[in-house]
């Protein structure tokens, strides 16, 4: 049966979940407060990777980020504040780092991403969007011995769960990159790993979606929910009121302050990376990511992009320009041949990705609100996972069987 659905929020989540609605042929309108043209959908590394089966909250990562809050430069930045919210997710986030965690949660990772994979290259296939689509698989680069140690392991982890993985030497990396110098050790090399051209599937997708019939409302900002026994009966904006049978809340970073509307408690803190986009031809081909900096390094359509880091601060868009440097000293170290320029670095932007406490996103239906499914909290998988998220989010409403077991990722879990 055909319902009327909102999409609250326009990025890779919400166009994701907009698509395959209307492909089930709900009429379907998405609600942005936003131009839909910037932000994390559009900044981030384009990866799609399997390979990223280890959550944020891996043991050991909480005593880092202790230690790094006094380095705003490091790869991980939390800064210590006085938020009700922000305390509650950074206890939760404590209890998540423990290896029983990440061994339930690595498989499910792994499958969402692979499902999101095939669905990326289906809907490019299908629709005719041309975003770059490449599957020249990721490499982890290592300066020390210690950091190489960490990612094989994890590259042999991964050949356990079925993808695609191995390691390689300074003299493979040479050869399989020969046209720029690399300053590493070592690495680990996945092969399951692909990218794209973010912006590019992002316009291609929403020109699909307008030339299906599905509306766009850009620039309007959610401020209200009329409720009425545990159902949306509509939704005000700054400019509308707008009435609808199902909705979707895939509003990235904001979600969270629409779901307490609801009594839903959505743990969710702002994770603010940046990106730095070079024009020059750098010799680079395959997408890498450099493991003790923690800085992604990916060859897109016209440009190389430099992106990297996670600053847990709030909701604010602001450039620290110490963290846009150390993503360039960080290339420089790498890559001895490539030094970004002042005027590459004062372009730099940033994106906001919803980061829970677990790793996990929460996609699905909370018992609070019978007509809402929640599509968010995707961290730095959102674009990895967002195909598959949508593909979910459609099945839930037109009441289909699911494509995953989707209780990991249930809005309600308990941390």
């Amino acid at each position: 049966m055909s319902k009327n659905i909102v999409v609250i929020g326009g990025g890779i989540m919400g166009l994701s979940s907009a698509y395959y609605l209307q492909n089930e042929g709900h009429q379907v309108t998405v609600i942005d407060q936003s131009n839909m043209d910037a932000g994390a959908s559009y900044v981030n590394a384009g990866y799609l990777s399997p390979s990223h089966i280890i959550p944020l909250s891996a043991p050991g990562v909480m005593r880092k980020g202790i230690k790094w809050m006094f380095d705003k430069s490091s790869p991980l930045y939390i800064k210590p504040r006085l938020d009700s919210d922000f305390l509650r997710w950074t206890l939760a986030f404590n209890k998540s780092c423990n290896k029983n965690h990440v061994e339930k949660a690595a498989p499910v990772i792994k499958d969402i991403a692979v499902l999101s994979q095939d669905l990326y290259r289906d809907i490019s296939e299908k629709e005719n969007i041309d975003s770059h689509y490449e599957t020249k698989g990721l490499f982890m680069l290592c300066q020390t011995e210690k950091a190489l140690e960490t990612e094989v392991n994890i590259a042999h982890y991964a050949n356990k769960l079925g993808l695609e993985a191995r390691e390689v030497n300074a003299e493979e990396i040479k050869k399989m990159e020969p046209n720029v110098p690399i300053n590493a050790i070592g690495a680990a090399y996945f092969e399951c790993d692909h990218h794209t051209t973010p912006h590019e599937f992002m316009s291609g997708l929403k020109d699909v979606l307008k030339n299906k019939g599905v509306q766009f409302y850009a620039n309007e900002r959610v401020v209200d929910l009329e409720v009425e026994n545990n159902t949306i009966q509509s939704i005000k904006t700054d400019k509308q009121i707008i009435k609808a049978d199902e909705f979707v809340l895939a509003a990235g970073s904001w979600s969270n302050m629409l779901s307490k509307k609801l009594g839903i408690k959505l743990l969710l803190q702002a994770g603010k990376g940046y990106r730095v986009n070079s024009e020059r031809e750098t010799g680079i081909t395959i997408p890498a990511i450099l493991a003790e900096a923690k800085v992604a390094i990916t060859p897109m359509n016209g440009f190389t992009r430099f992106a990297g880091t996670m600053e847990i601060a709030g909701i604010n868009q602001n450039i620290n320009k110490v963290r846009v440097e150390a993503i360039a000293n960080a290339a420089k170290r790498y890559y001895p041949n490539i030094e970004l320029t002042e005027e590459e670095k004062n372009n730099a932007a940033c994106g906001l990705r919803p980061v829970s406490p677990d790793g996990l996103p929460y996609i699905g239906k909370s018992k609070k609100c019978n007509n809402l499914t929640i599509a968010a909290g995707h961290a730095m998988m959102g674009w990895s996972m967002a195909t598959a998220t949508g593909k979910l989010v459609s099945e839930i409403i037109s009441e289909q069987n699911l494509s995953l077991d989707i209780n990991p990722f249930h809005p309600d879990r308990k941390f």
